[in-house]
């Protein structure tokens, strides 16, 4: 239960993310809804097919369905509140990226693979909706620019293999994971901290 509730929590928080970037882009409600709909399943949907989990999870639960499309409706009758939060826009994404860092992480545990691919695997749940999200939005994704993204998923899904090392409960454990990453990320932004440009003049 615990996981699947994480599991929505990051689906909510990257629907409202989607919302946010259409509506910035001044698209259509259809063009919101499909925005919402590839940044919050998009990345959950590519680690299912790679671990031959199909038909994939959103198509076997409504329940992913409903939630989107419940979340897309109160962003934006809400959005004038949503923008009165600094960088709203921000936090919803770094927040879904630690949610759905561990789920994924999860999901490769589920799977039987070694803790390097749930790594990876986690990874690709957290930032590949984003990437689908901003080539749809004509942007560059985040993942491929200098501002770190990817990076705490990485040492979030690490942190969370060396605190199962300890005696503690396995949600600690994930509730840890996710923290890294939510904190790492605000940190990267908060001190500017980039990965360094191999571009040279």
């Amino acid at each position: 239960m615990f996981y699947i509730a994480i599991d929505i929590l990051g689906t909510i928080a990257f629907a409202i993310s989607g919302v946010l970037v259409a509506m910035e882009k001044r698209l259509d409600l259809f063009g919101v809804v499909i925005i919402a709909f590839v940044t919050s399943i998009g990345g959950g949907t590519l680690r299912d097919l790679l671990i031959g989990n199909t038909p994939v999870v959103w198509m076997r639960d409504s329940t992913y369905v409903i939630t989107i499309l419940v979340s897309v409706i109160l962003a934006i009758l809400f959005v004038k509140q949503l923008k009165y939060f600094r960088k709203s826009l921000f936090l919803f994404d770094t927040i879904g990226l630690g949610l759905f860092t561990l789920v994924g992480v999860e999901k490769g545990l589920e799977a039987g693979l070694l803790p390097v691919m749930c790594i990876a695997l986690g990874t690709i749940t957290a930032s590949f909706g984003g990437v689908i999200r901003d080539i749809l939005c004509n942007e560059i994704p985040v993942i491929f620019r200098k501002e770190i993204y990817a990076t705490p998923c990485i040492l979030g899904a690490l942190s969370f293999f060396l605190l199962e090392q300890l005696p503690i409960v396995d949600a600690y454990a994930f509730a840890g994971g996710i923290l890294v990453v939510i904190g790492l990320r605000l940190l990267a932004v908060k001190f500017d901290i980039r990965l360094p440009n191999i571009y040279r003049k």
